[in-house]
C-alpha cells in the first residue's frame, strides 16, 4: 500500500501488526466522527489491553505487537480505529528504522496488505494504519502521518487526557507542599494519609521482635518469625544462618481511601543485571519472563476487596545468574495518585506453604502516580535480601520506572 489508498477488509476480525528493527509500543485509538475518543478508554495499549472491538496483542519479543479489530463488535458511533506506533527507547526517532505495517486476517493470520511509510526522520510517533467504517463497509487506509512530540503527541491531538501525568512533573514541588501547605493539601489526602496508619499499628506488635535494629542500622533476620519492615529497613531471607526458600510470593494491595472511587493499580517487577540495566518486566500485560521463573497473577481493576489485589510469584533457586536485583512497583495508569489510596502494603510469602514471612505497610503518601514498593537483591553469597522501599515516582506506567528502579538497587 502507499500512504493515502484503502483497500475493503475480506474479513470481520483483522490484526494490525507494526514491525521494525527495535521494540516498538504499538496501540490503537476508537474515534467517533468527530475525530476523538470518547473517554480515555478508547485508548487500548499494553496497559489498557482491550476495549469494546479492539484488543492490544502482545508479540512478547519474538513478534511485532498488534492491534487486533473484530469490526463486527466495534460500536456504531465509532467511524475509525487508527493504528500507532512509537520506538520503546525514549526520544528514539523513526530515522533509520523505518516500520513495516502488516494487516492480517485475525483469525488464520493470512497476510492481506502491507505498507511502510517513506521518508521518516525526526518522527517518534506515527499514525500508522486506520481502520474504518465507509457506507457500511470496513475498510483500511495506509497514512504514515508523524509526530515530533511522540505517542502523547498523538493521544492529545485525538482527545486522549496525557496532561494528567506531567502535572505532577513538578514533584518537586508537592513533596514541598506537601509540608508547607498541610491545611489545604491535608483535608482531601487526610483520608488516605489515616486508612494507611491505622493498618500498619496492628502489624507492629510483630515487628517488636526486629525493631531493635533502626532503620538502615542492619539486617534484619526470619529467625524468629514473621518481620514487619519500616521504610529502607532490610531482612536476609536465610534462617538458621542458610537460605530456606526456593519460590516466594510478594503480594500486593490497597483500597480506594475512604470509600473512593475504584482504584486501578498496576503492580508490576522489574529484573535488572549487575549494572543496574534492565532484562525484563514482569506486569499484567506480560504475566510470565524469563522462562516462567518471574510469574504475575493478572490485573485487577479496582482494587476492592480483602486479599492481596495481584500476586507476583518469584521462583528464586530457578533466576539467572545475570539477574541481581528485582524491584517491585505500583503504578496508577488512569492518574489518580497515591493520596487517593489507602491501605496500601506489599508482604513476602512462602509460595509453598503461604506463610506471610515479610510486611511492609505504607504508612505515608504522596499526590504521585508510582511508587517502587521494595527490592530484592541477591548478595555474592547467593542469599537474598528484601529491603522496603515506599519512594514515590511521577510515572503511571511500568516502563517510567525501569530507571528510578535501577537508582534504588
Amino acid at each position: 500500500m502507499t500512504p493515502g489508498s484503502n483497500i475493503p477488509l475480506p474479513v470481520a476480525r483483522v490484526a494490525v501488526d507494526v514491525a521494525a528493527p527495535v521494540r516498538l509500543d504499538v496501540s490503537g485509538l476508537l474515534l467517533t466522527a468527530s475525530g476523538k475518543v470518547r473517554s480515555d478508554d478508547d485508548f487500548i495499549f499494553y496497559n489498557q489491553p482491550s476495549g469494546p472491538g479492539v484488543t492490544y496483542r502482545s508479540g512478547g519479543g519474538s513478534a511485532p505487537d498488534a492491534i487486533v479489530v473484530d469490526t463486527s463488535a466495534v460500536p456504531a458511533d465509532i467511524e475509525k480505529i487508527v493504528v500507532t506506533a512509537s520506538p520503546d527507547a525514549a526520544g528514539q526517532t523513526f530515522s533509520g528504522i523505518e516500520p513495516t505495517a502488516t494487516i492480517r486476517q485475525a483469525d488464520d493470520g493470512a497476510a492481506v496488505a502491507t505498507f511502510t511509510p517513506p521518508s521518516l526522520g525526526s518522527e517518534t510517533a506515527l499514525v500508522v494504519v486506520e481502520v474504518y467504517r465507509r457506507n457500511g463497509v470496513w475498510k483500511a487506509r495506509a497514512v504514515g502521518q508523524g509526530y515530533a512530540n511522540g505517542l502523547a503527541g498523538i493521544a492529545t491531538d485525538f482527545g486522549v487526557t496525557v496532561e494528567a501525568e506531567p502535572a505532577p512533573t513538578a514533584p518537586a514541588a508537592p513533596p514541598q507542599a506537601a509540608a508547607a501547605p498541610p491545611p489545604p493539601a491535608a483535608a482531601p489526602p487526610a483520608p488516605a494519609a489515616a486508612p494507611p496508619v491505622a493498618p500498619s499499628a496492628p502489624p507492629q506488635p510483630a515487628a517488636a521482635a526486629p525493631a531493635p535494629p533502626a532503620p538502615g542500622a542492619g539486617k534484619i533476620s526470619l529467625d524468629k518469625g514473621r518481620v514487619s519492615l519500616q521504610k529502607n529497613q532490610t531482612v536476609s531471607l536465610v534462617k538458621g544462618g542458610r537460605p530456606f526458600l526456593t519460590s516466594v510470593k510478594m503480594g500486593l494491595g490497597w483500597e480506594p481511601a475512604y470509600r473512593g472511587k475504584d482504584i486501578d493499580l498496576d503492580a508490576s517487577v522489574i529484573a535488572y543485571g549487575p549494572n543496574r540495566e534492565k532484562i525484563d518486566a514482569c506486569y499484567f500485560g506480560k504475566l510470565a519472563i524469563l522462562g516462567g521463573v518471574i510469574q504475575h497473577s493478572g490485573d485487577n481493576l479496582t482494587g476492592e476487596g480483602g486479599g492481596d489485589d495481584e500476586v507476583i510469584t518469584v521462583h528464586l533457586g530457578n533466576i539467572p545468574p545475570n539477574v541481581t536485583g528485582l524491584v517491585f512497583t505500583v503504578n496508577s495508569f488512569s492518574g489518580q495518585k497515591f493520596t487517593e489510596v489507602a491501605k496500601a502494603y506489599c508482604r513476602l510469602l512462602d509460595a509453598g506453604s503461604n506463610e506471610e514471612l515479610v510486611r511492609f505497610d505504607l504508612t505515608s503518601a504522596e499526590p504521585r502516580t508510582g511508587v517502587m514498593m521494595a527490592k530484592l537483591i541477591r548478595q555474592f553469597s547467593g542469599e537474598w535480601e528484601m529491603t522496603a522501599l515506599g519512594d514515590y515516582v511521577d510515572s503511571r506506567t511500568v516502563r517510567g520506572m525501569v530507571k528510578p528502579g535501577g537508582q534504588a538497587l
